[in-house]
Order: structure tokens, then sequence, then C-alpha cells
């Protein structure tokens, strides 16, 4: 049916299809094991359609991650589960397909792109019309009520599929299923805090209206600084790549940097000499040549690194590098 896998990060991620099961047992077998045990759900398809059904789901610290694609199902949490103690509240957005979803009384349709909070401490009923996916966060009730007031208010209230946050949101999701992405636990925690952020500025665009005021370029600002530090050592990381990779022009992007009066090679710049600066006084790179560093930090240019980085610091890589080794012949001097 699928696995459970704890990859080289540290991070759990699920992977469920319906392809792993026999076409005589496929409905009993999922509804029985992958709903009702692992979800705590009641599923039926809608139709005689084929039930066809596969599940990504990725475990960070506070979220959790999940892609979804099947084909028309209805999905029921009913009164016997909310037992379970489950108070989560669950962030969905519909991908591709047509759904409408039932709970507090209220039928709520979504289109493709549109988004719903949905708690998964109540009653509610999802109906999957037609094939389609969804991306959906998993988001402990505490970390939401802490961002957004009154989050309950928002509750089954449709967030746009035109609503900046969601783009955004949708848009920065994605890689979050690439290990690579997440391969140290400060880029983990920076990238489940801007998901955070989106949740709570969609949200926020569904109290008030589309559009989150200066919100948006803020949380687009710090992505984009995020990515940056991470991948500075890349001598190919330019505007255009960040941009792309954030969803923007390379001119929406400089006009966020020019928002707080600097600009993306400054700012990259400034990364790549803060990481050389380091690695010249880390004891276990002192063998390593200055030259070397200053490639590994992401510069390709010997003569601009140490014009640079005597701007910045006000003395040069070697006179850094020997200071370092002085202290560590110091310590093992004792």
């Amino acid at each position: 049916m699928g696995d459970k896998l704890m990859d080289q990060a540290g991070l759990t991620t699920f992977r469920l299809s319906t392809d792993d099961l026999p076409d005589k047992d496929r409905v009993a077998m999922w509804r029985d094991h992958c709903c009702r045990v692992l979800m705590k759900l009641d599923i039926e398809p809608i139709g005689d359609t084929r039930l066809e059904y596969s599940i990504l789901a990725r475990d960070l610290p506070g979220v959790r991650v999940m892609s979804t694609a099947s084909s028309p199902v209805r999905i029921i949490r009913t009164h016997e589960y909310l037992a379970d103690g489950n108070d989560d509240l669950v962030f969905i957005i519909n991908q591709t397909g047509k759904t409408t979803v039932t709970a507090r009384g209220r039928d709520v349709s979504l289109r493709e792109g549109d988004a719903l909070l949905m708690s998964a401490s109540e009653v509610k009923v999802f109906d999957r019309h037609s094939y389609g996916g969804a991306l959906s966060f998993r988001i402990p009730r505490p970390i939401l009520s802490s961002m957004v007031t009154y989050v309950d208010d928002v509750v089954m209230q449709v967030i746009p599929y035109n609503t900046d946050a969601l783009k955004l949101l949708a848009g920065y999701a994605a890689p979050l299923f690439n290990d690579m992405a997440l391969a140290t636990p400060e880029f983990r925690r920076t990238a489940v805090n801007h998901l955070h952020d989106l949740v709570a500025l969609a949200l926020g665009a569904a109290r008030h209206g589309v559009g989150a005021g200066r919100a948006i370029p803020a949380a687009r600002l710090r992505m984009a600084k995020s990515y940056i530090a991470e991948n500075s050592h890349r001598r190919d990381l330019s505007v255009g790549l960040v941009a792309a990779h954030l969803g923007l022009t390379p001119r929406n992007l400089q006009r966020l940097f020019e928002s707080e009066s600097t600009t993306f090679s400054e700012f990259l710049l400034s990364q790549r000499l803060s990481r050389a600066h380091h690695m010249l006084t880390e004891p276990r790179l002192a063998q390593s040549p200055v030259g070397a560093i200053a490639y590994d930090a992401g510069f390709g240019d010997l003569s601009y690194f140490n014009r640079s980085f005597k701007r910045r610091f006000g003395v040069t890589p070697r006179d850094v590098r020997n200071d370092g080794t002085k202290l560590i012949e110091v310590l093992d001097s004792r």
C-alpha cells in the first residue's frame, strides 16, 4: 500500500497509493487501513469509478505538508473519530478538480486554486466530484491561534484562488518534498515559519479582503533572503534564478530589496563575505588555502573577493586567517 520513510535529514515521509492494492480488495483495504486507522476518516468512492488515491506527506516541526490526488470520493470525519481529541487546523488548497466541503451546517464549493481552513475537531464531509488533487497543511491549533486573532471565525471561509498569499504559499510548498531543500535544521525551521506566515496571511486576506497590505511583500522578501543565504555558495546564483524560485519577475524581486534601501547584489555579496569570514575562522579549515575558501563561498574572482573583504571587515582575509591560527596555537599550548 505504501511506506513510511525516515530520510537523512531526520524527516518522516509517508507515501501511500491504491496502486499497490489488488482491485478486488482495494476499497476495503484502503478504507480500513489508510483511512480509518491512519487518518481517522471514512471514505467511499462516488459512482462506479475505480478508486484511485495517492498520498505524499511530510512531517516537519509544527506542520504536516500533504499532497493528495484521487478519483471522485466522499471523505467523512464522523463523531466516532472525534474521540481522538485532535483539534489541529487543516488548511487545504484545491489544486485541480471540483470539491465541496460540508461542515458547521454550510456547503462550500472550491474552484481550482481556492483554499479553505477546516478543523479536525469537527464533523465534516469532503466530496471530490472529479479526479483532482489538493495540497494541505495540518497545523497545531495553538500556532495558528497565536498568529490569527479569532482563528475559528475564518474556519469554512473560502480563500479565493487569486489571493496573493495563497499563490505564494502553493509555489513555496512544492520544494518541501525535496530532501535537499530541507537538509539543515536551520532551513527547516525557516521553511516552517514561512509556511505559518503565509497561511496566516491568506487567512487574514479572507477576513479583511484580498491583498494583505505590506505583509505579502515582506513575506516574499524574507523568503528571498532565506533562499539566498542558503544558496550563497552557488556561483550561478542570480537575481533571475531566485526570482524564478519565488515565482516573481527579476524586476519585482529587485524592488523588494530596494524597499530596504539595498539591492540583490549587495545582499548576496554580504552573505558570501560572512560565509567566507566564518570559514576562515574555522579550525577544521585551517589548512585550506584562502583562494579555496573564497571559491567555496561563491566567489569566482580572488582579487574582487580580497577587495570586498577588506572593505567589509577592515582587514584582509589572510589577516583573519593568521589571527585564527595564532589563537589555535595559544589554545593548543595550554
